[in-house]
């Protein structure tokens, strides 16, 4: 199974013109969410999120800036119950207290009960009626914006204008252009800027000399590629699923067999990897990350004064 993101949505062609029309279906949406009556709660609240549909970090950077700001305030971390997302929320509860209900202000409500003085919210950017204190956007270096269109002539949940209402843009990758910043300070004087890159926690714990197969089922699985061959991983084989797939006994059964055949060793990533159970969690290896981010001092002052 090979689900990946369309190619049109990051180089336009003819299905991207095709498309077109139907953006004004998301465009009178995003128009109509405007005008929600929007809720402030007692709580802080930094809302992390997107506006390119997956794989942009938002999860990775929800856990970082819980560490900066957990030393200082009784934070705690918001998701929303999303049946197919556990994989998000068992990550998510290694580093703090989750809260997770079918609806967002429950659990605001229920946090401001328990006495938590910040509310860090993993997505949540396209809910306009919460009045957040602090709005950060993700989005992959390497992808940015794709096409530029929103779904489904593109990638977008809504307009790049949009970022006029945002105040941190969070870039997940090395920017190699300087167009990324002059496009985003164009919409956007007032945005701070931060770029971030991931680096391994447990690499002595794995063993690079070995040739792998690798199989995932993330938003950006190029990401996940890059960082194995960055670090002097050899992937012979590669299966890639969906985002925040459900691996049945089968193609874990099927995808091990391959590798006894073929003499490898198999890697995936955190996320996969707490997605399996017990038995299919046998004889796999996983990498484990860490965000580090440019300028973090700079981060910490403006959390800390939200």
């Amino acid at each position: 199974m090979n689900l990946k993101k369309p190619d049109f949505w990051l180089k336009k062609n003819i299905l991207t013109i095709f498309l077109l029309p139907l953006t004004i279906i998301t465009h009178v949406i995003n128009f109509i969410k405007k005008f929600s009556i929007k809720k402030k709660f007692k709580i802080k609240t930094i809302c992390i999120g997107n506006i390119y549909v997956g794989g942009t970090g938002k999860t990775t950077l929800t856990i970082l800036i819980n560490q900066i700001l957990k030393n200082k305030f009784k934070t705690v971390i918001i998701k929303k119950n999303y049946i197919d997302q556990n994989d998000e929320i068992n990550l998510l509860k290694k580093t703090g207290y989750v809260i997770s209900k079918e609806k967002r202000s429950l659990s605001l409500k229920l946090a401001e009960k328990k006495r938590f003085e910040v509310a860090l919210l993993d997505d949540g950017l396209q809910q306009k009626n919460i009045e957040y204190n602090l709005k950060i956007v993700c989005f992959n270096s390497s992808d940015f914006i794709g096409n530029g269109f929103v779904f489904p002539a593109g990638p977008l949940r809504e307009s790049i204008n949009e970022l006029k209402n945002y105040n941190i843009v969070f870039l997940n990758g090395e920017i190699k252009s300087s167009k990324v910043y002059k496009k985003l300070k164009s919409i956007n004087k007032n945005l701070e800027i931060f770029e971030g890159k991931y680096s391994p926690l447990n690499l002595k714990d794995l063993n690079r000399n070995k040739k792998y197969i690798m199989f995932c089922g993330i938003g950006n699985p190029a990401e996940f590629e890059n960082t194995l061959l960055k670090y002097k991983f050899k992937i012979k084989k590669q299966f890639i699923f969906a985002d925040h797939y459900r691996f049945t006994d089968k193609e874990i059964i099927s995808i091990k067999k391959i590798a006894k055949k073929n003499k490898l060793s198999i890697i995936t990533t955190e996320k996969d990897f707490l997605r399996l159970n017990s038995k299919q969690r046998k004889g796999i290896n996983f990498l484990k990350i860490k965000l580090k981010i440019k300028n973090t001092n700079k981060l910490k002052k403006i959390l800390f004064n939200i």
